[in-house]
Parts: structure tokens; C-alpha cells; sequence
């Protein structure tokens, strides 16, 4: 497995342009939000101000969504087009192995752009970092695990390398709307909060927003985020192709 993430590691900073289009995406749009919409710097009822936890939560989402229903579809579709896949089929390689190379290479991408967000923040809008740091950290590992064993599923499931954005694109809207990224999760109707709680990106998107106001993430979003992974991987494991 050391191998196969060493290659992989390679081949991904290759696609630097792409990397740094998605690292730096989520910090862009903090910064001109921010500064553009009066409101995120306005101190609220909870003492905080948007841009202090409501908007970091969502960028770090934006930018976790964009690696799971994009990027990790793409690259296995394309090396299944290309027979890379059939080829590490004749060797004693797991599936799981190849699945879990590409789960922590993006969890690394992710993790760099959530930093350079932290720090941005901080310089920019003297935003505090995350102030619940363990319980952020967990959260952080466990929902970016979750969504991206999503795009493991969307990656088994889409018949080539043109279809898989798309399928990716149908499943990361919905999901970006149901983690809080137009209507936020505090004033969505109940039914549609229901549904929000359920659908991991709500969870997760919750939890970041609890620990970087310092406050410890909800056992009920943890176990919400922790099914997701039980239960996406699987099935990513089960639906995987190498052709």
C-alpha cells in the first residue's frame, strides 16, 4: 500500500492546477464574501460573526464535496478507461487498498485546504482558529472519510470518465444545500432540517460549525457521519470494477 500511495502521490501533484484550483477556491470565496456581504462580519445573537464559524464550516464542506464528487470520480473512472485498473488487477492488489490510497490522499488535500482557510481567516477577518481543537479534528477526520466514500460510490457506479462529473455534480448540490451552503441549517423548515440531519453533509456541516465555536460536536451528528462511512465504503468496496 506504501507503493501504490508513494505513485498515486505523484500522479495527483502532477494536476497541480486542478489541486490548487481546489485549495484555493474555498479560501477565495471566504475572502470576497467576507468582504463584500456587511452581514458576515456583524456579531450576532450567539456572539459570534459568520465569518467566524458559519462561513469557514461551509467553505470546508465546498472544499471536501468538490474533492469527493469530483476529483475521486474522475480519477478512477479515467483509470478504469485507460485499463490501469485491469492491470492492477493481475497483481495481489485489494480493491479496498486502491480505495483507501485515494481516501487519504484527498483527507491530505482536504486537511492543506482547511489550514491555509484557518490562516486566511485569521489574517484577514482576525477570525480565532477552531477553539474545540479535539473534537474538530475527529469531525473533521470522520465527515471528510464519509464524503469522500460517497465519491468512491459515485466513481464504482458511473460508466466512464465523461459521465462521472455529472453523477458527481447531481450528487454534490444537493448535498452542498442540505449542509447549510444557501439556506443555513438554522432557519430551514423542520421537515427539510429533518432531512438535513440525516444526510451527512447536514451532520458533518453542524459539527465543524460546534467545534469551531468551541463547543463539543453532537453524539447523534457523529453517529450520523460514522453510518455514512460504514456504509458508503462498503459499498464502494462491494460495487468496485476493475473493467
Amino acid at each position: 500500500m506504501k507503493k501504490i500511495l508513494i505513485v498515486e502521490a505523484k500522479l495527483h501533484l502532477r494536476e497541480w492546477p486542478f489541486m490548487l484550483f481546489t485549495i484555493g477556491l474555498p479560501v477565495g470565496l471566504l475572502v470576497v464574501l467576507g468582504l463584500s456581504i456587511p452581514m458576515m462580519t456583524k456579531v450576532g445573537n450567539a456572539g459570534d460573526r459568520p465569518v467566524d464559524t458559519q462561513m469557514p464550516s461551509m467553505m470546508t464542506l465546498l472544499a471536501l464535496l468538490v474533492l469527493a464528487c469530483n476529483v475521486v470520480p474522475a480519477v478512477l473512472t479515467t483509470y478504469r478507461e485507460q485499463g490501469v485498473l485491469k492491470r492492477m488487477s493481475t497483481t495481489p492488489v485489494h480493491p479496498a487498498r486502491l480505495l483507501g490510497v485515494q481516501l487519504l490522499i484527498n483527507l491530505a488535500v482536504g486537511a492543506v485546504s482547511t489550514t491555509i482557510l484557518i490562516v486566511v481567516g485569521a489574517l484577514v477577518f482576525d477570525s480565532p482558529a477552531p477553539r474545540q481543537w479535539v473534537g474538530f479534528v475527529l469531525v473533521f477526520l470522520l465527515g471528510s472519510a464519509a464524503l469522500m466514500a460517497i465519491g468512491l460510490v459515485i466513481a464504482a457506479l458511473a460508466p466512464n470518465g465523461k459521465a462521472a462529473p455529472g453523477i458527481g455534480s447531481v450528487a454534490m448540490f444537493p448535498l452542498m444545500f442540505l449542509g447549510g451552503m444557501w439556506v443555513p441549517r438554522d432557519v430551514m423548515p423542520e421537515g427539510l432540517r429533518a432531512v438535513s440531519d440525516y444526510s451527512v453533509a447536514g451532520p458533518f456541516a453542524q459539527a465543524l460549525k460546534d467545534t469551531w465555536a468551541g463547543q463539543a460536536p453532537q453524539l447523534l451528528h457523529l453517529a450520523v457521519v460514522a453510518a455514512g462511512l460504514l456504509i458508503f465504503g462498503g459499498l464502494a468496496v462491494r460495487l468496485f470494477r476493475w473493467e
